[in-house]
């Protein structure tokens, strides 16, 4: 003999496994990989590629596997981050600002460019504005 209740249940638990939300989460993506308090740097544009985030200096960008292949940065620190063409904090800088300006894809002349990254430092003598960028 069928139990009656059992009979019910069965019915009961198809409709609420129907009428249950599906989550849509996914991971974050370009730019938004950056975290709060960090600065990173792309292997790609927009954001896209492999992607570093600092907290502070580094002085040679080959032991992290970003040396001269960095094409977009996010700043998401309060400091203003050196950009230096050698490592050791050697050669010429550019600069990324703290704030809604310190991100953004390089000048085409700086990408693949840098090898080390100083936070809040001296800084050195200016890469210059690249050519055609200038005002």
């Amino acid at each position: 003999m069928r139990s009656p209740l059992r009979a019910l249940l069965v019915p009961v638990a198809v409709m609420a496994s129907a009428v249950l939300p599906v989550s849509t989460a996914h991971a974050a993506d370009g730019y938004d990989r950056c975290p709060a308090g960090y600065y990173c740097m792309f292997s790609g544009l927009d954001g896209t590629g492999d992607m570093i985030k600092l907290s502070g200096n580094a002085p040679d960008l080959a032991v992290l596997g970003m040396n001269d292949r960095a094409e977009s940065d996010w700043n998401r620190t309060s400091s203003t981050i050196h950009l230096w063409s050698d490592a050791n904090y050697t050669g010429c800088t550019a600069v990324t600002s703290a704030g809604p300006t310190g991100k953004g894809n390089f000048f085409p002349a700086y990408r693949d460019f840098f090898s080390s990254v100083q936070f809040d430092g001296p800084g050195g003598p200016s890469c210059g504005t690249p050519p055609g960028e200038g005002s």
